[in-house]
């Protein structure tokens, strides 16, 4: 019972923040502008390599990325605030700017045109998942709960069909950019955007609340 209900709540806190970041609505009307030369049946295929890439990258900064840093010595509560930061601020930015960021993914996605092999780079990364979704990844997975096995592993659980279900999201979207182009359009998508993005600055400001909940409990701990 604990551990789904720890699974259920790291499964919405990873879906609201890795869905804001990568935004596959939006990324789907640019996707469908510069793959407009490709045939339908191409850009299915180059949408399903683009949501497996997407998967592994997201997967890999959860899993690891957090470790990594630890590794090199910051502890968990650092990781916890600073990653609630980088959150908080990409939502800041796509709240209050969505043009500027749609307009740095187009410059991103550019070089795909009149390439063969461009999944992975740059329609991968940087356009897909590139820092901002590395980043808020690994913050989401920093956010992992001190407790034992028996709580980490819903945890990465959660975390991880979060992931899955995103680049789902992605192959999905692009594989049927043209209709979501039609469908919603440019203004439709920003409200979309929008949305996502609030829910996405209220996950980095609890994944803050935590770390610092963190360091106050133990200087409260130490002073006693």
């Amino acid at each position: 019972m604990i551990g789904s209900g720890v699974a259920l709540q790291s499964f919405v806190l990873a879906f609201s923040a890795l869905f804001s970041i990568v935004n596959p609505i939006g990324a789907s009307l640019i996707f469908s502008q510069v793959t407009a030369e490709r045939t339908h049946a191409a850009r299915v295929a180059l949408a399903r390599r683009i949501g497996c890439y997407a998967a592994l990258v997201m997967l890999g900064s959860l899993w690891f990325g957090a470790y990594l840093l630890e590794f090199f010595g910051v502890s968990l509560a650092a990781l916890r605030i600073a990653g609630g930061l980088v959150v908080a601020t990409r939502a800041w930015s796509l709240l209050s700017a969505p043009e500027h960021i749609e307009a740095r993914k187009q410059e991103q996605a550019e070089g795909a045109e009149g390439e063969e092999d461009v999944a992975f780079f740059p329609l991968t990364m940087p356009f897909t998942t590139g820092p901002g979704t590395i980043s808020v990844a690994i913050a989401l997975g920093a956010n992992r709960p001190a407790g034992g096995i028996t709580a980490i592993l819903p945890f990465f659980a959660g975390i991880s069909a979060a992931a899955i279900l995103v680049a789902a999201a992605v192959w999905l979207a692009y594989a049927s950019a043209d209709r979501l182009t039609g469908l919603l359009g440019e203004a439709r998508a920003r409200v979309v955007t929008r949305l996502a993005a609030f829910l996405m600055l209220c996950v980095g400001t609890q994944i803050t609340l935590s770390g610092v909940t963190d360091v106050l409990g133990s200087l409260l701990a130490a002073n006693r």
